[in-house]
C-alpha cells in the first residue's frame, strides 16, 4: 500500500460521488416540473403518501431531496404536516433503489454476451459514449436532461471501478481488513463509523456505495455491514434535519424531525430484530459470512421497506412528538403570508419548483394591481374614503410581494442551469417590475379621484362619457394582458399591441376634445388638469400591458427576447399584416363609439336650442 494507491482511491470516491450528485440533479431538473403538482394531490392517506415519497425518491434518486422538497411545500401550506408523514417513510424506503443499481458490481463479465452488457465495464463507457451524444449532437426536449442522466450513471460507475481497483491493493497488507473487523467487533464503533461517513458525505446512498464498493475487495462480514447500515441511517437523517431547518417555520422543522425520530426508531428496531435473531440462532450461517454488493442492497431494502410497514401505523406518535419537541412560534400574518411563504430556499436546488412558487405570487400580484385598477377607475366615477383605503393598504401588499420575489429570484439565478428555466426566469425578471407598476398606477388614479372629490371639482358628463369608452378598451387589454402570464396565451398577448396603439389615438382625442372644453369655460381648470393625469395614467397602463405580452412572446419565440423594440418597431411601421388589419378593426369600433357620443352629444345640444325658443 502506498500514497498512490491512497490517491487512486479517493479519485474513484471523488467520481463516484460527482456522478451520482449530476445523475440526481439531472433526474431531479427533469423531472420536477410536474413534481410539485404531484405532491399537492397528497391525501391524508399515508398508504397513498407513502408510495409517492417511494416513487419520488427513486426517480430523484435522493432522499434529502424529497424530504427538503416536502418541508418547503409543508411551510407553504401546501401540504400539511400530517400528509408529509407517509413522504418521509416512503423516501427512505425510496433511497434504496440506488443501492440496487449499483449491485450490478456483482455481474460477472464472464457469460454470454447479452450478459457482459450488463457489467460495469461495459455499462459506464455505454452510458458515458450515449450520453455524450445527447448533449453535444443530439439536439430536442430534454435531451440535455438525459444525457446528463448517463452521463453521471456511466462516470458514477467508473468511480465504482476506481474505487474497487484501488481497494483490491490496499487490502493486500491486511490493514483495510483488520478496520473492518473491529467495526464488526465493536457494534458502537461501527454504527459511528457508519453515520459520520454518511454525515460527512451528505448521502446515504454515497456511503452504502462506498460499502459495495469495499465488499467487492473485501471481505466483510454480516455482523460489521449491518451495524454500519443502521449509523447510516442516523447520519443521513441529521444532514436532512439541518438542511429542513432553512426558513424557520416550526412545521418546516418538524418535517426534519419526524424524519430523525422515524430513523431512531428504525435503528432500533434493526438493532433489536438482529440481536434477537443471532440470540436464537436464526443469523448463524449468515453472522460471519462475507456479503456481496447484491446482499448488501438486499439487506439495506430488507431493513428499510420492514420498519416502514411496521412504523407506518406510528405516523400520528410522530408527529405529536415533533410538535413536543418543536414548539410553535408567532408567525406574521397577512393576506398574502402563505404565497410569500412558499418562496422558499429549499426550493433552490430544484428550480423549476422555485419558479412555480415565483409564478403564484408574480399571479398573485397581478391580479392585485388589476383589481385596484378597476376599484380606482370607480372612485374617479364616485369617490369612497373606504374603497381608496382599500386601494392603498393592498398596493402595500404588492410592494411587500415585489421585494420578496425580487429578492428571492436574485439568489435563486445561480442555481439556474437550464435554458428553458433561464427564459422562464427572465420574464418573470420584468414581469414583476411591470406588476408593481400596474399597482402605483392604481394609486396614482386613485389620488386623481380624491383630488377631484377634495376640491368638489366633478368631471363634465362629456368628460366621463369619454372616460368610459376608453375605460372599455382598457379593460379588455389588462384581460388580455392577464392571459397572456397566467395561461402563457402568445394569441392574447399579440391582441394586446393593436389596441394599445388605439388607447394611444384615443388618448389624443380625448386630450384635444378637453382642451376644446377648457377653452371654452365648460371645465374647472382643476378638474382639467386632473382628467389629462387620469388621461396619461391610463396610456402608460396600456404600456404596461404592451409589455408583458412582449415578455410572453419573447418567452414563446426564439430571438424575440432580443430583438424586442424592434418586434415592436415592426409593428408599428406597417410590416405586419395581421396586426394592421386588427388594428384598423378595433380603431373603427372605438371611434365609432366615439363618434356616437359626439352625435348624441350634438342632438342634445340643437333639442335644447329648440326648447329655449319655444320658451321665448
Amino acid at each position: 500500500m502506498d500514497i498512490f494507491n491512497i490517491i487512486s482511491l479517493l479519485g474513484g470516491l471523488a467520481l463516484f460521488l460527482y456522478g451520482m450528485k449530476l445523475m440526481g440533479n439531472s433526474l431531479k431538473e427533469g423531472s420536477s416540473g410536474t413534481l410539485k403538482v404531484i405532491m399537492e394531490k397528497v391525501t391524508n392517506n399515508p398508504i397513498k403518501a407513502f408510495l409517492l415519497g417511494l416513487v419520488v425518491t427513486a426517480v430523484i434518486q435522493s432522499s434529502t431531496a424529497t424530504i427538503v422538497i416536502t418541508s418547503g411545500l409543508v411551510a407553504a401550506g401546501i401540504i400539511s404536516l400530517r400528509q408529509s408523514l407517509g413522504i418521509i417513510i416512503g423516501a427512505n424506503v425510496g433511497t434504496t433503489v440506488t443501492g440496487q443499481i449499483i449491485r450490478l458490481l456483482d455481474v460477472s463479465s464472464e457469460g454470454t454476451s447479452v450478459l457482459k452488457l450488463f457489467t460495469p465495464s461495459t455499462l459506464a463507457p455505454l452510458a458515458l459514449v450515449i450520453g455524450v451524444l445527447l448533449v453535444m449532437f443530439l439536439k430536442f426536449n430534454k435531451s440535455e436532461n438525459i444525457g446528463n442522466v448517463c452521463i453521471g450513471f456511466g462516470i458514477l460507475f467508473t468511480g465504482l471501478m476506481n474505487m474497487t481497483a484501488a481497494v483490491s491493493t490496499l487490502t493486500e497488507g491486511g490493514l483495510v481488513s483488520k478496520i473492518f473487523l473491529s467495526l464488526g467487533n465493536n457494534p458502537l464503533l461501527g454504527y459511528l463509523a457508519g453515520a459520520g461517513v454518511a454525515f460527512v458525505l451528505q448521502s446515504s446512498s454515497a456511503t452504502i456505495g462506498i460499502l459495495q464498493a469495499f465488499a467487492m475487495a473485501e471481505s466483510i462480514p454480516f455482523k460489521t455491514v449491518y451495524i454500519i447500515l443502521v449509523g447510516v441511517y442516523l447520519g443521513d437523517c441529521v444532514t436532512t434535519a439541518i438542511v429542513c431547518s432553512i426558513g424557520a417555520k416550526p412545521d418546516q422543522k418538524r418535517v426534519g424531525m419526524i424524519n430523525i425520530l422515524y430513523n431512531l426508531s428504525k435503528t432500533v428496531l434493526v438493532i433489536v430484530a438482529v440481536v434477537i435473531l443471532y440470540n436464537t440462532g436464526v443469523l448463524d450461517n449468515l453472522w460471519e459470512s462475507s456479503m456481496t454488493p447484491g446482499s448488501i442492497a438486499n439487506a439495506n431494502s430488507i431493513f428499510n421497506l420492514g420498519c416502514a410497514v411496521l412504523l407506518l401505523p406510528l405516523v400520528g406518535v410522530y408527529e405529536k412528538l415533533s410538535k413536543v419537541i418543536v414548539k410553535d412560534v408567532p408567525q406574521e400574518t397577512g393576506k398574502y403570508s402563505e404565497k410569500l411563504a412558499a418562496l422558499n430556499p429549499v426550493f433552490f436546488s430544484t428550480p423549476a419548483l422555485a419558479l412555480r412558487s415565483i409564478y403564484d405570487v408574480l399571479r398573485t400580484m397581478l391580479e392585485a394591481s388589476i383589481n385596484n385598477i378597476d376599484k380606482a377607475m370607480n372612485l374617479i366615477y364616485d369617490y369612497k374614503p373606504g374603497l381608496a383605503a382599500e386601494i392603498e393598504k393592498e398596493e402595500n401588499a404588492i410592494d411587500q410581494m415585489t421585494d420578496v420575489a425580487s429578492s428571492y429570484m436574485m439568489k435563486l439565478s445561480p442555481h439556474v442551469k437550464e435554458e428553458l428555466h433561464m427564459k422562464i426566469l427572465d420574464q418573470y425578471y420584468k414581469d414583476v417590475t411591470e406588476f408593481e407598476r400596474l399597482g402605483d398606477h392604481a394609486v396614482n388614479l386613485m389620488e386623481s379621484a380624491r383630488e377631484l372629490a377634495k376640491d368638489d371639482s366633478a368631471l363634465t358628463d362629456d368628460a366621463k362619457n369619454e372616460l368610459d369608452i376608453l375605460r372599455r378598451l382598457l379593460s379588455r387589454i389588462l384581460e388580455n394582458a392577464s392571459l397572456a402570464f397566467i395561461k402563457r396565451d402568445v394569441v392574447a398577448a399579440r391582441h394586446i399591441e393593436p389596441m394599445e396603439e388605439v388607447v394611444d389615438d384615443l388618448v389624443n382625442s380625448l386630450h384635444d376634445n378637453h382642451i376644446v372644453r377648457l377653452r371654452d369655460g365648460k371645465c374647472k381648470v382643476n378638474a382639467g388638469i386632473v382628467f389629462l393625469d387620469i388621461l396619461t395614467n391610463l396610456e402608460r397602463i396600456s404600456d404596461i400591458c404592451s409589455n408583458i405580452g412582449v415578455a410572453t412572446i419573447a418567452r414563446a419565440t426564439p430571438g424575440v427576447e432580443t430583438l424586442a423594440h424592434s418586434y415592436i418597431s415592426s409593428l408599428h411601421q406597417g410590416n405586419d399584416a395581421e396586426f394592421n388589419m386588427e388594428y384598423s378593426k378595433i380603431h373603427s369600433e372605438y371611434y365609432k363609439m366615439f363618434e356616437e357620443q359626439k352625435s348624441d352629444k350634438t342632438e342634445r345640444a340643437e333639442k335644447n336650442v329648440k326648447s329655449e325658443r319655444k320658451d321665448r
